[in-house]
Order: structure tokens, then C-alpha cells, then sequence
């Protein structure tokens, strides 16, 4: 391309930082404000990975950050960055290191023209909009110092694991600027003194407990943080259970697992455990009222250690600059070693018998895929009862169930199929979603089809939004009824089967099972209000408050 040795575009710079960092696919669509550094894109070693709208980019790159660490959505001015505003929003409230370009007006163009197509309110409307969903926004405005900002941001998004913002002005894009030089990333490290009265607070009080739990949340997954947990788990003998949003940071075959604690969401051994426990240790997790079933949990907080990746706070004492790693290795070491004092959960997935023309029900359905899961699979849930029910799924190894599990914005599941698999390409998506969840980003087939992806897509076609109905029904729950199964013609690609009863779903998965070389899609007919197990249990405890 013609660059020197000292100098780089600002594009290619971003570019080779990108690469640096273990990126190889990015997710968007294009505009005229970001075709310059599109063309930079097909001319480097990224792969952009087209979508058929903004929102499904975002979704996409969210769920590839979600498995591999780092995830990038590419888009233009305003019609596309405020289209994938939702997906960065439900990224940094789940802290999901992503980063979003978007392209912006030349800076030369701006003082010609009162008036730019896709512009709000002034130049800076986008940017400042994004400085609100964002860990840090920057417009790479000054090619001399992009550089550094562009540095300063990538470090920021992988040490916080939330959402930064690279706003690249067109004729910024292929702009000159130094060629990158050698760049470690700073992390933060703990005070050890700090460390070290923390440590030995939490050992004294766990060490002195007769009933101590693990319950672990997302913070382990972000910080890659999975083996430290094993080796604790593993050196203490302590239970460990996962909040909804953390399912999957341990294998749920584990001897020391006890399950998914949700509150009166969850199943009562689990619930039991937790609640009852004389020193609940908290692992990165997020106190929010979907982890704590609907707000009807009962922690008590001067029985809690709550370890994050911000702060420990043991009972109502809080230290501050401890690294969350290092707090869990300091553990392992003071913690002294117990049996097994939990109940371990059933590791077999009860056997499903199909019953010939007996009407498929969430719960049957959810039996059905709980034993048709292996080691080669990953679960992707859209919100809903979908999630709900999924959270008693025997999940056999670490990180292989992804859900919007905080910010339960619909629509998330079939574009994170995308991200998902092209970040473990080895692993096949089984994606569990609602049939108005389907209806929100369903298009999304088509970049599945496009890129050749073959993800098991069941439909959960109850005729609206279930969950929605239990809160407050009425005819404002109900949509359109779709042939979700007659997608594949629409597509021309994939294959699609639609499903009433319980042997039909049997030979529909088997045959989706066998389905290597395309999606599978099934459109699953239920009961409007059929229900999980979850959805049964929340119900009936807020019941009993009134």
C-alpha cells in the first residue's frame, strides 16, 4: 500500500491493534462516512463479517466477546450507530469487552456544510450519546494523536471488560500517523497489604463457617477467572452455585456444583443452600433482581463475602484496590480443605421417552434437550421462559451458555449464534428462542446462511410474549403468527420442520442433529400458557406474598 516504515494510516493502525489483541472477525454494515476504513478492512487480516441490520452487528460481536475475549462492531454515522446503541447498551450493563467503530462527517466537510445527512442535532450528538453506554468514547480527530487514544481506549475495554466507543471521521481514516510500536497493556496490581488483610478477614470467616457456599457470577467468565475457581473449589471442597448470568463458569457436572441459584426462581435445594449458608462467599457476580429471582432472594449481608472485580466488601467492611484474581488465589491457599459439604445435583439428564402425539410442553421440551446435549454444544437463550427453563440445563463444560441474562433485551439470540460460532467454530450453537423474540432479529438466518453457519434454532411458538402474560395479560401480548419452519424457502438455505407433539420434536431434532452442513430451524408449537419450571416456582412465591 505504498506506507512507509515510520508512518501507518490511522485506519491500518486500528487495524493491526485490533489484530494484536486476537480479533479476526468484525461484524457490521457499511455507509459512506466508514467506507474508506472498510476498504482498509478487506485489505488487512480482519474478516468483516456483513449483518442485515446494525442491531444484529452488535448482538453478533457481543456474543464473539462473550467466547473469545474481544469483539468488534463497525458501522456508520448515526443511522448505524444509534441502530446498534441497544446491543453496546446490553453489552456494557454485562460487562462484554466490545468495540464499537463508527464512522463520522470529514472534519473538512463539517465547516462547509450547516447541515450532513444522517446528523441529529450537532457533530458531536453520536459521540456524546455513546459516552453514556460506553466505558470511554474518543473521536480520532488528530492523526498525530490517534495513536496513543487508540491504545488507551483497547486497554481500558479489555481491563474494565465493558464497551468503548472509536469515532473515526472519513478523512481520518487513511490520515498518516506513526506506525505502532511495541505495546505491553497495563494492568492494575493489588495493594498487598490490602490484599492481605482481605484475604485473611475472608479465610477466618469461611475457615470458621459450618455451612459456606461459593456462589459465583459473569465476573468469572470475563476475567477468564475459571480455572482459579476450580483450583478453589477443588482445594477448599466448598459447594459452588452459579447466578443465571454466571451459568456455565464451572462444568455443571462438577462434583462440588449444586446449580443455578435464582431465588424462588430456582430449584429449593439450591435456594436452601445458599439462603441457609453461615458464609456465602460472592465471586463476581452482579446483585441484580434477574440473578435474584425477581427480588425474592433472602441474603444476609452480614453472612457475605462480595468479591468483584471493583472491590471486596466482607460483611460491611470494603477494601479497595485488591485485583479480584489475586483475592481467589489468596483463598486457595488460607482456605483449609473439607469434604464435600454440598449436595452435588443429579449429572444425568432424566431419559425422554417421546410420546406419540402427546402436545409438546416447555417442560417436556426442555427434558428432551437437557439429555440430546453434549460436550460439542454451546446454548445460546434469547429472554423469556426460554432462559428460565434453560437455567436447569446441565451445562458439561465452561463458558458454553451465553444470554442476556441482566439486561434481557429480546431479540439477542439468533445474531449471537453468528458471533458465537465464528469465535468457536468447534462448538454447535443450540439456540433457544421466543417466536416474538425470533420476529425482532430472525433476519439474521441470513448472515447464518451467508457464512455458512449451522446452528439447531428451536422456536418456542406460544403465539406472543409468555412471560408478559403472567405479569399483566392482555391482547397486547399477542403477534402475528409466522411459519417459522418455512424460513429455509425464504432463504434458500438450511431446513426447517414444524413440530406439535412429542414425537414429531424427536425425529425433527434427530434429524436437525444430522444437519451438519446448514442451520436447522424448528418451529415449536405451544400452549400460550404453557410454562417452565422457573417461571411455576416465581409465580408461586410471589403468590404467597400477598
Amino acid at each position: 500500500m505504498g506506507i512507509s516504515a515510520m508512518h501507518i494510516t490511522v485506519g491500518q493502525y486500528l487495524i493491526k491493534r485490533l489484530h494484536e489483541a486476537g480479533v479476526r472477525q468484525v461484524f457490521g454494515i457499511p455507509g459512506d462516512y466508514i467506507l474508506d476504513f472498510y476498504e482498509q478492512l478487506y485489505e488487512g487480516p480482519l474478516e468483516h463479517v456483513g449483518t442485515c441490520t446494525e442491531l444484529g452487528a452488535g448482538f453478533a460481536a457481543d456474543a464473539y466477546s462473550r467466547v473469545h475475549g474481544l469483539g468488534v462492531v463497525c458501522v456508520t454515522y448515526c443511522v448505524g450507530g444509534f441502530n446498534c446503541l441497544n446491543a453496546v447498551a446490553g453489552a456494557y450493563a454485562e460487562k462484554s469487552p466490545l468495540v464499537v467503530i463508527c464512522g463520522a462527517p470529514g472534519l473538512l466537510e463539517r465547516g462547509r456544510s450547516a447541515l450532513l445527512h444522517h446528523q441529529v442535532k450537532d457533530h458531536r450528538t453520536q459521540l456524546d450519546i455513546f459516552a453514556r453506554v460506553t466505558e470511554a468514547a474518543v473521536a480520532l480527530d488528530d492523526p498525530a494523536r490517534a495513536p496513543e487514544a487508540i491504545d488507551a481506549v483497547l486497554d481500558l475495554c479489555q481491563r474494565r471488560k465493558r464497551p468503548v466507543y472509536i469515532e473515526l471521521p472519513r478523512d481520518m481514516a487513511r490520515a498518516r500517523c506513526m506506525a505502532p510500536r511495541r505495546h505491553k497493556r497495563t494492568m492494575p496490581v493489588s495493594n498487598p497489604a490490602t490484599l492481605m488483610e482481605a484475604a485473611a478477614d475472608a479465610v477466618e470467616l469461611l475457615n470458621q463457617a459450618k455451612r459456606p457456599v461459593i456462589l459465583a457470577g459473569v465476573e468469572i467468565h470475563r476475567f477468564a477467572l475459571q480455572d482459579a475457581l476450580v483450583r478453589l473449589v477443588e482445594q477448599s471442597g466448598l459447594p459452588v452455585a452459579a447466578t443465571l448470568l454466571g451459568k456455565s463458569i464451572i462444568r455443571e457436572d462438577h462434583a462440588n456444583y449444586l446449580g443455578v441459584y435464582e431465588g424462588a426462581m430456582g430449584q429449593a435445594r439450591v435456594r436452601r443452600a445458599v439462603e441457609r449458608s453461615d458464609c456465602l462467599l460472592v465471586l463476581g457476580a452482579f446483585m441484580t433482581d434477574i440473578n435474584l429471582g425477581a427480588n425474592t432472594a433472602q441474603l444476609d449481608v452480614d453472612c457475605t463475602i462480595n468479591a468483584s472485580s471493583e472491590r471486596i466488601s466482607i460483611r460491611r467492611h470494603h477494601y479497595e484496590d485488591v485485583r479480584l484474581d489475586d483475592f481467589i488465589a489468596a483463598l486457595a491457599k488460607g482456605l483449609r480443605r473439607r469434604r464435600n459439604i454440598g449436595k452435588p445435583r443429579d449429572r444425568k439428564a432424566p431419559p425422554f421417552r417421546p410420546k406419540t402425539g402427546q402436545p409438546m410442553t416447555i417442560r417436556r421440551l426442555f427434558n428432551r434437550i437437557d439429555a440430546f446435549l453434549t460436550r460439542n454444544h454451546m446454548v445460546i437463550c434469547d429472554i423469556g421462559d426460554s432462559l428460565f427453563a434453560a437455567a436447569d440445563l446441565i451445562i458439561r463444560e465452561r463458558t458454553e451458555f451465553i444470554s442476556p441474562a441482566y439486561y434481557t433485551s429480546m431479540g439477542f439470540a439468533i445474531p449471537a449464534a453468528v458471533g458465537a460460532q465464528m469465535a468457536a467454530p468447534k462448538l454447535r450453537p443450540l439456540v433457544i428462542v421466543g417466536d416474538g423474540a425470533f420476529q425482532m432479529t430472525g433476519q439474521e438466518l441470513a448472515t447464518i446462511a451467508r457464512n455458512k453457519l449451522n446452528p439447531i434454532v428451536i422456536v418456542l411458538n406460544n403465539k406472543g410474549y409468555t412471560t408478559e402474560r403472567y405479569i399483566k395479560d392482555g391482547a397486547f401480548n399477542d403477534i402475528h403468527e409466522w411459519a417459522y419452519h418455512r424460513m429455509p424457502d425464504l432463504l434458500q438455505a438450511g431446513w426447517g420442520a414444524e413440530v406439535h407433539t412429542e414425537d414429531e420434536f424427536e425425529a425433527a431434532l434427530m434429524t436437525a442433529s444430522k444437519n451438519t452442513s446448514a442451520f436447522s430451524i424448528l418451529n415449536v408449537h405451544l400452549d400460550p400458557w404453557d410454562r417452565s419450571n422457573s417461571l411455576e416456582r416465581l409465580g408461586q412465591s410471589l403468590a404467597s406474598r400477598k
